[in-house]
């Protein structure tokens, strides 16, 4: 399961990649389908959910609205990538901060750690806060669905990965309509710069 979920993200960016010479619209990824009508293309979206950030307070789709955003999935203890990935996050915090049409959204895949509290702890100790970016706590099962159905992400309990978890440091590009715009390794700085130019052409199409 998890070589398959990271060869769909691989191919993903290799797509987004080749669209990207054609057209300077970003392309819309995952499932799609064909409507009733049998002309329109229905896409995959964001899936409804209601978990709590930092601040203990309840962030779901509709807090999103009208926002362009970053997900990605990580703990406070990784030993590994995360922190590689909260520094280039770190990056994308300080370019968008005072543009409110953009949002970072970071779950926990360790809920039984990562409590609010300490996800408040670790925010404070990034000098962010919930006004940008969300550190989303739910159940593991509710995030570990999340991760594989809704963003085309991985993560997974993992005995023999650093810090018994095994996950993915990809960040996903969502636009206000909850579909997927773009897939970066949140580890690669250059994929990271990529990422930025990239949320520019996506927030020029709402003007």
């Amino acid at each position: 399961m998890k070589t398959n979920i990271l060869l769909v993200i691989s191919f993903l960016f290799l797509a987004i990649s080749s669209c990207k010479q054609n057209t300077a619209k970003l392309p819309i990824l995952g499932h799609r389908e064909l409507a009733a009508n049998g002309k329109d293309t229905i896409y995959q979206t964001i899936p409804d959910f209601n978990l709590l950030n930092q601040d203990s307070v309840y962030i779901n789709n509709d807090s999103l609205k009208d926002k362009i955003y970053v997900a990605d999935f990580f703990f406070t203890s990784c030993p590994s990538i995360c922190p590689i990935m909260k520094k280039q996050l770190l990056r994308i915090h300080d370019k968008y901060k005072d543009n409110h049409q953009v949002a970072i959204v970071s779950h926990t895949i360790d809920p039984k750690h990562d409590s609010v509290p300490v996800l408040k702890k670790y925010a404070d100790k990034l000098g962010v806060g919930s006004n940008k970016w969300h550190f989303l706590y739910g159940a593991r099962d509710v995030i570990y669905n999340m991760a594989r159905n809704g963003y085309m992400n991985y993560a997974d309990r993992d005995s023999l990965a650093p810090g018994g978890i095994s996950h993915s440091g990809y960040f996903i590009l969502v636009d206000k309509n909850k579909h997927i715009r773009g897939a970066y390794d949140g580890t690669d700085e250059k994929q990271v710069s990529q990422l930025m130019d990239d949320m520019d052409v996506l927030l020029a199409e709402y003007k």
